[in-house]
């Protein structure tokens, strides 16, 4: 079964299947607490999320944190290419043609790419896709 990304079902299967894995990355040397707003989602109105890592372990969940050190603008497609996919040139190519927009510490947003994975984060990402329409 696949279900919209980023609607309510949607979420509590990722939730569901993510429960299932143990750590899956080595914990972040530069914490980052980034709120995220996804614009141009197909139903209706845009959405608040984040991404913590001070946990060590990546916390990416609905809703605004209240003291981030930055908040990324993208829309949906960039969202699903970049978080879905993998794909960071999509999310690249966004950036280069204004689709995304940062406000705040972007050194903190360029630490993210050092987290590298452990364990099943493969196998994590396949069953993600694969519940994604």
């Amino acid at each position: 079964m696949t279900f919209q990304f980023l609607s309510e079902e949607w979420v509590v299967e990722a939730r569901r299947i993510r429960a299932e894995f143990g750590r899956l990355s080595v914990p972040a040397e530069n914490p980052v607490k980034m709120n995220l707003v996804i614009t141009e989602v197909p139903e209706g109105n845009p959405l608040d999320a984040h991404i913590d890592t001070s946990g060590g372990e990546p916390d990416i969940e609905r809703g605004h944190l209240a003291d981030p050190d930055l908040t990324v603008t993208l829309d949906y497609e960039t969202a699903k290419a970049l978080f879905v996919e993998g794909n960071s040139q999509a999310a690249m190519s966004a950036f280069m043609a204004g689709k995304v927009r940062v406000d705040g510490d972007m050194a903190k947003l360029l630490s993210l790419q050092g987290t590298a994975p452990l364990g099943d984060a493969e196998e994590l990402a396949a069953r993600i896709r694969e519940i994604t329409a």
